[in-house]
């Protein structure tokens, strides 16, 4: 999952917290991986936000708010999403809450069974 948020946006914020770590925290064991994009401009915020809502996954920053990565994979507004399957292909786009949860838990507790 490569996960486009900043620490500044409220919705991003609340998704972390309410889907994506507790999806992180099943399914890491099972193979699910996060990258977190921020499109902050402010080093210290970011790094704050990522501590406060306990993103234990891998982080990057460019410190250029939309310009880039945002304008490169088209996007315009964050909280945004992008799935992978294990080779690189797009599987999914932009789910978020229960529309996310779902996809994981088809992805990861197939594999299981």
């Amino acid at each position: 999952l490569v996960d486009f948020w900043a620490s500044w946006c409220h919705p991003c914020r609340n998704e972390v917290k309410e889907t994506i770590v507790p999806m992180y925290k099943e399914y890491k064991n099972k193979g699910l991986e996060i990258l977190g994009v921020s499109l902050d401009n402010d080093r210290n915020p970011w790094k704050e936000a990522v501590e406060e809502e306990k993103m234990s996954w891998s982080q990057v920053v460019c410190l250029n708010g939309f310009e880039n990565p945002g304008k490169k994979y088209g996007i315009e507004a964050i909280p945004y999403n992008i799935l992978l399957d294990q080779n690189g292909k797009i599987i999914a786009r932009n789910f978020h809450g229960e529309e996310l949860k779902k996809k994981i838990s088809e992805l990861f507790d197939s594999k299981s069974k």
